[in-house]
């Protein structure tokens, strides 16, 4: 049984607010703790939360989603610290991480001779999948971050920009046929960028383009509607689990 969420319309609703949270919180935690005390602090809730998904047998959504939102802060952070810090441009991480994700996928696919999610139960392809979604995060958010910044599209053109290029995989899919797993992860890649896009637009100041709401509340928002959201998953597959086969 997989460990990971079917992969339903909740899903990526979920996910999309999970990369807009993990990048205002990102820069709220930055601001607040200062960037060493944050990372830290990122890396250990990170560390915790992925110990306790390794640790389920079964797929549990508040434990799951606790690890994405984890990875996605913990991405953001380590794509900010690559560019501010070292001085990395955005196009040259960007491509570094694309390259660390194609790795992981061809190690994965050979591995285990397949990406499919429904098949991650534990074990090896549960490393490879958490490698796999902390690498997307990692590149979605220097991508983001290269046209809203380096290229100055701006925050709101950049998430038009990417919600409407996270139609083509499923464009695709229907139209030419190409495999569900393909599909899946070239949309779960645009969630990244598409969702901290719309994030940064909402939180960041007049004068960067954005509504000025702040980071802290914008966090707080998502992080509302998340729990909301994974709430109802937990509610649900419960009943699920409970009934007959």
């Amino acid at each position: 049984m997989s460990k990971v969420p079917q992969v339903t319309a909740v899903f990526w609703i979920i996910k999309i607010l999970t990369t807009g949270m993990g990048e205002t919180t990102s820069d709220y935690l930055a601001r607040t703790l200062g960037p060493v005390p944050a990372v830290g602090s990122a890396a250990l809730l990170l560390a915790a939360t992925l110990i306790a998904q390794a640790r389920t047998s079964r797929c549990v959504p508040a434990v799951y989603w606790a690890a994405v939102i984890m990875v996605s802060v913990f991405g953001t952070m380590a794509a900010d610290v690559a560019h501010v810090a070292l001085g990395v441009p955005y196009a040259v991480s960007a491509t570094a991480f694309a390259v660390a994700l194609a790795l992981v996928f061809v190690l994965w696919r050979r591995t285990e001779g397949t990406l499919a999610v429904e098949t991650v139960a534990g074990g090896r392809r549960e490393v490879f999948y958490w490698c796999t979604v902390m690498a997307t995060f990692a590149l979605g958010t220097a991508v983001g971050d290269l046209t809203a910044a380096t290229l100055g599209w701006g925050y709101l053109p950049s998430a038009l920009l990417f919600t409407a290029l996270i139609a083509l995989p499923a464009l695709a899919r229907r139209l030419s046929g190409l495999p569900s797993v393909l599909t899946f992860w070239w949309a779960y890649v645009l969630t990244r960028p598409l969702g901290a896009c719309f994030a940064d637009w909402a939180g960041v100041s007049h004068e960067r383009g954005g509504l000025d709401l702040g980071t802290g509340p914008v966090s707080l928002f998502l992080a509302v509607v998340i729990t909301a959201g994974v709430a109802w998953l937990s509610i649900t597959g419960r009943r699920a689990w409970r009934a007959p086969a």
